[in-house]
């Protein structure tokens, strides 16, 4: 073998391990760990606050505000917080008609859920602060669940489980529901061995007394969550605190929501940058390898195929121009399809690139604050 072969030899190595690093070797990493159980010594807390955003979500509104009537039955001291975006469809009218149950606050236009979460909790009472999103509901039991975890003292903050729903059949909600299943494994991992390194906005929990200030334009779930590990406390996951959410099925409205997360998640590292230096080694580790490594899959798969062709083409160009030609037909294929080992190959691809494309744009400066629901949603 020459040095040059032994080259592409080394990057394609490298660009499978960093590829695989996240979702296979951190995660036997952090199983050789030991666990670190909770310690239910204490009360559960006495009161709790829900809250959440919405804009345009009229559709999503019955099944959310049957939700909310199952769950403040089930606990009636609950106190339930909603912000209306600048909605121009039926949200906010639908909200107001269950005043029974919901207070809505109506935003003067579009300011992004972080101002709207900031808003509803400066007017929040509950000990702890539970936060959802418009178009996920709850498990009954789920608000007794999370608050169960704080019997612990140490723990500062507790996220539910997600579960995607109506799947219909095509290979982006299929792949979504898989990648989702993934990563509630890695936070699992995550909390046994300690703090989960952030949590998503469909179910997750804090106290009161550790809400952070923070801008408009940053992830209000990462940051928000964050800051109960930079406090010292424990953020844990509680696998039986079950939220539902219905699965996105077209590739472009996924591709879309990738790239809009990707660049706030950017912006949002760059603003906790300072907090994150200052945490353990472990959790550093964690969060490196969750977040950061797969940030950058798109450019592990890049150097890694032109390391497999270079190699190839070196011992023998037609099998370089063979392995081209599959693996652009099968690209080409999946990107044609909804459904089968193409079609999820292509949506795989199509997530890391948009992730890729996101960060870059707000490396460039480029933020969001806003959302719009995706319309494929079922």
């Amino acid at each position: 073998m020459s040095d040059l072969q032994l080259l592409w030899v080394v990057v394609l190595i490298a660009s499978v391990i960093a590829l695989a690093w996240p979702y296979l070797f951190c995660p036997a990493v952090l199983r050789l760990l030991p666990a670190k159980p909770l310690a239910k010594t204490g009360p559960a807390p006495a009161s709790a606050s829900l809250l959440f955003c919405a804009f345009n979500e009229a559709d999503a509104m019955p099944a959310k505000i049957a939700n909310l009537r199952a769950l403040k039955a089930r606990n009636p001291a609950l106190q339930i917080l909603a912000y209306d975006d600048g909605s121009n469809d039926q949200t906010a009218t639908l909200l107001g008609a269950a005043s029974d149950v919901v207070n809505l606050v109506e935003g003067s236009g579009r300011r992004g859920k972080a101002h709207g979460m900031k808003q509803l909790a400066a007017l929040a009472a509950g000990e702890v602060l539970v936060f959802t999103d418009a178009n996920v509901v709850f498990g009954e039991d789920a608000i007794d669940r999370l608050l169960d975890a704080y019997r612990d003292p140490r723990i500062g903050g507790a996220l539910g489980c997600l579960r995607y729903v109506h799947n219909d059949g095509g290979s982006t909600a299929i792949t979504g529901s898989l990648y989702w299943r993934i990563e509630e494994y890695l936070k699992s991992l995550e909390s046994r061995t300690g703090s989960v390194m952030g949590a998503d906005g469909s179910i997750f929990s804090v106290r009161r007394a550790l809400y952070p200030d923070f801008p408009d334009d940053v992830l209000d779930d990462l940051t928000v969550s964050m800051a109960v590990v930079f406090a010292g406390r424990r953020l844990v996951r509680v696998a039986d605190a079950l939220a539902f959410e219905d699965a996105t099925t077209n590739r472009g409205d996924e591709r879309r929501r990738k790239h809009r997360i990707a660049a706030r998640s950017w912006r949002t590292h760059r603003y906790l940058r300072p907090m994150l230096a200052r945490m353990s080694i472990l959790d550093r580790f964690k969060y490196a390898s969750r977040k950061m490594v797969r940030w950058f899959g798109a450019v592990f798969i890049v150097s890694g195929a032109i390391a497999a062709i270079a190699l190839a083409w070196s011992i023998e160009p037609w099998l370089a121009t063979g392995g081209l030609v599959v693996a652009g037909s099968a690209i080409a294929i999946g990107f044609r399809s909804r459904r089968g080992p193409a079609a999820a190959l292509a949506d795989v691809l199509s997530g890391y690139f948009a992730t890729l494309a996101g960060l870059w744009q707000a490396m460039r400066g480029r933020n969001y604050t806003t959302w719009t629901p995706p319309v494929s949603r079922l």
